[in-house]
């Protein structure tokens, strides 16, 4: 293990505890098909398969909608994820630690309100099940 994962990225998940494992494998998981929706399912280096955090907030949206419906803020909220910064926070989390790469260009604020939660899944107030 490289000195610049010191920690696995569980450990790494654990510790800093903001948001669940499930959480980074939904994350994961919208970032393979943001890099197949923008690159047409290229592979090659990092700078090849890039795409922004506006990029990968929009495809998180659309795969928590088609997954989980009228349940996606629920999901998401149960998750501490409650906007679009969030998954911000998550992919620096990974970055910072080794685990993603970020360009130099893109910054944590590309995350900051691509959407609002509230308009993109309905609901009113807290996010709740019994709607």
């Amino acid at each position: 293990m490289s000195a610049r994962h010191a920690k696995s990225m569980e450990q790494l998940i654990l510790e800093d505890g903001r948001y669940p494992p499930e959480a980074y494998g939904f994350l994961h998981e919208g970032l393979g098909l943001a890099v197949r929706q923008v690159h047409g399912g290229q592979t090659g280096s990092p700078e090849q398969r890039h795409v922004t955090g506006r990029q990968l907030c929009l495809v998180l949206r659309d795969l928590a909608l088609e997954r989980w419906g009228q349940l996606a803020p629920a999901v998401l909220g149960k998750w501490n994820i409650r906007n679009t910064l969030d998954f911000g926070n998550m992919v620096y989390l990974l970055a910072d630690a080794g685990y993603m790469k970020v360009s130099e260009t893109d910054s944590i604020d590309d995350f900051r309100d691509v959407y609002d939660f509230q308009e993109m899944f309905g609901g009113e107030g807290e996010f709740d099940l019994k709607e």
